[in-house]
């Protein structure tokens, strides 16, 4: 089995590495990903939110190592040439294709969410990857047998309807209610990895959604 690191998941920011040189979203201050530069060789990104893409992050990772390549779908590019990367550095990817970089082999495709995103499908001489976050759901999307799953899982049905009633009774609008239409739950996420994965696959939860309470100082 691949090598793999997740640096950072969740709303926090998210990034993760594959095999030390493959970086999927850089979502993440530079501190984080400052120990893994050194092996680094490209970089993918898959959507605009803050928490998968933070231009501070990919500027400086850009500055700091010229011949890294940032694999990225059409809408992204812009974006990487106003936070200041090179546009020799940028690899504008279409959708259902693949493309070569040498140390793997990747192809983009394409996931509902609010703003355009893409999952990759990352092969390796020896592993195959998937890796999909920020998605309504993976209706239509096939993988078959694939080494390491890395697969977003939001939240549980039963839990996120029970705090969106409670959120509703008390007036507020919501973050649950855009989580189902625009993240998918554990049960999605299990149902599509049976129907996908091998007898020797392996998978991770990404993307868990964590409900952040803010405490009271004892002074209030």
């Amino acid at each position: 089995m691949i090598e793999y690191s997740i640096v950072s998941t969740g709303s926090v920011g998210n990034c993760v590495v594959l095999d030390t040189r493959v970086m999927v979203d850089a979502g993440v201050s530079y501190v984080k990903v400052e120990p893994y530069m050194e092996k680094l060789k490209l970089l993918l990104l898959t959507h605009q939110h803050s928490d998968h893409f933070k231009p501070s992050t990919v500027r400086r990772m850009a500055f700091e190592k010229p011949k890294l390549r940032i694999g990225c779908p059409p809408y992204m590019a812009g974006l990487l040439v106003d936070a200041g990367v090179a546009k020799n550095q940028i690899v504008v990817m279409r959708q259902n294709l693949m493309y070569g970089f040498g140390i793997c082999n990747v192809i983009p495709f394409s996931v509902f969410h609010d703003v355009p995103n893409v999952g990759y499908k990352i092969h390796f001489p020896n592993c195959r990857v998937f890796y999909a976050t920020d998605m309504g759901h993976l209706n239509g999307i096939v993988a078959k047998g694939y080494d390491l799953y890395l697969v977003e899982a939001n939240y549980e049905d039963d839990e996120i309807k029970a705090r969106m009633d409670a959120k509703i009774a008390q007036g507020i609008y919501p973050y649950e209610q855009r989580a189902l239409r625009y993240h998918m739950s554990k049960a999605k996420c299990n149902d599509w990895l049976v129907k996908n994965m091998g007898a020797q696959s392996e998978y991770a939860y990404l993307h868990c959604h964590t409900e952040v309470v803010k405490a009271e100082s004892e002074d209030t």
